[in-house]
């Protein structure tokens, strides 16, 4: 395959347009018509749809891209290296991570790594929802317990849990309807707490909705009500006497996974970004991320 015609090709589909793409890369629009029209001769494939005003990729074309314009960047990147004899990581790295551990611990991360790596310009991003990141242009992004997806590879490099907590002064009675801090739309009437003794089931009832769990840890603080809260958000507060673990939730188990697009040419950046996850959280437990949220 010619490299030259697949580089061509990726600018166009980039820019949308043989007219953008040439104005880009300051290259005849004529020489990228045709280094196209090559590539899809020798793949026998279509790889653009092309109408009186725009140029859409074919779905060929669209999975080509996909692959083909993170390899190219990688060589690219690669060769540079090289070339200028430095092994020093750079370029841009954008990441997408969920609200809770971005709250919490992507601050401190993103310092320590713009430390280690100071030619690599970092963005974080805050989403819960599964972002597209060949749409969106994500180079890692940290899901919470992900549902499979073939297009992406990555481990998990944290696990936790949910427990049911209370104040310090509102001890749990037997029978007895609790007032509880619950996250937004929950519309649970009862919670299952599996403590020393076996499961338990409290009955509550829903005082505050709340967004954040960050929030509603601190309405718990202050005495609001019982709440299910991840063990490494609460740790601290257990230990310290301001809550009261009521025991675990059943069922509750949470991984966080480090996951980035399936390739054999691993992004440098991405590759330096796992390596600091894997110091921060060699065992990747609650009491680990716990401590270092305390530290």
């Amino acid at each position: 395959m010619d490299l030259l015609a697949l580089a061509d090709f990726t600018l166009v589909a980039r820019h949308g347009g043989f007219g953008a793409a040439s104005r880009a890369a300051h290259r005849p629009k004529a020489t990228l018509s045709r280094r196209v029209r090559e590539l899809e001769a020798a793949l026998d494939l279509r790889l653009f749809e092309r109408g009186r005003r725009d140029l859409k990729l074919t779905e060929e074309g669209r999975a080509l891209f996909e692959r083909a314009g993170a390899l190219l960047t990688e060589l690219e990147e690669t060769a540079t290296a090289i070339a200028s004899g430095s092994s020093q990581v750079r370029g841009r790295l954008r990441i997408s991570a969920p609200l809770l551990f971005a709250q919490t611990a992507m601050g401190r991360l993103a310092a320590e790594f713009a430390r280690a790596h100071p030619e690599v310009r970092l963005e974080v991003t805050t989403d819960d929802r599964a972002v597209d990141m060949i749409e969106e242009g994500y180079d890692l992004v940290i899901r919470v317990n992900p549902a499979p997806d073939e297009a992406l590879v990555g481990r998990p490099f944290l696990h936790d849990r949910l427990v049911v907590v209370g104040g310090p002064a509102m001890p749990r009675s037997v029978g007895a309807v609790m007032p509880a801090v619950v996250r937004g739309a929950d519309r649970a009437r009862s919670w299952t707490a599996v403590g020393p003794e076996g499961p338990v089931a409290i009955e509550i009832e829903p005082v505050l909705r709340l967004s954040s769990l960050v929030m509603i840890r601190d309405a718990v603080r202050a005495g609001a009500g019982a709440a299910r809260l991840p063990l490494s958000l609460a740790l601290g507060d257990i230990a310290s006497g301001r809550m009261t673990s009521w025991g675990n939730v059943a069922g509750s188990d949470i991984s966080l996974w480090a996951l980035y697009p399936s390739r054999r040419l691993l992004n440098a950046r991405v590759s330096a970004f796992l390596e600091l996850l894997r110091q921060s959280f060699p065992q990747g437990t609650p009491e680990e991320l716990a401590a270092y949220l305390a530290g």
